[in-house]
């Protein structure tokens, strides 16, 4: 299963980018999908995920400014990121799990990363 992200950039702080990721493959179903970041010198931390049942578990520090969407039927899912901050400036990954149509194995798939670099 391969995922392709995008929207990333530069913006100033305050501004929003919003960010996609689209899942393709031999996908019999996606148990969850979301996306982490990972800033200089840090750990690569989750920002928003829905899993199955429709739960979003956002960062603490992100809640009320970024919102996860899906659309099942394109396999994707969308990061609206509203008033950016300095500090959201990391590479941006996509990350998506669930079982393939061969055998349902269980896949696990990373997209490429985005870079969001949020300008003071």
């Amino acid at each position: 299963v391969q995922l392709q992200a995008s929207g990333g950039g530069l913006v100033q702080a305050g501004g929003s980018l919003r960010l996609s990721c689209r899942a393709s493959g031999s996908i019999f179903t996606i148990n969850s999908m979301g996306w982490y970041r990972q800033a200089p010198g840090k750990q690569r931390e989750l920002v928003a995920v829905l899993a199955t049942g429709g739960n979003i578990n956002y960062a603490y520090s992100v809640k009320g400014r970024f919102t996860l969407s899906r659309d099942s039927a394109k396999n994707t899912v969308y990061l609206q990121m509203n008033s950016l901050k300095p500090e959201d400036t990391a590479v941006y990954y996509c990350n998506a799990d669930g079982q393939v149509v061969l055998n349902l194995e269980p896949f696990t798939s990373w997209g490429q990363g985005t870079l969001v670099t949020v300008s003071s």
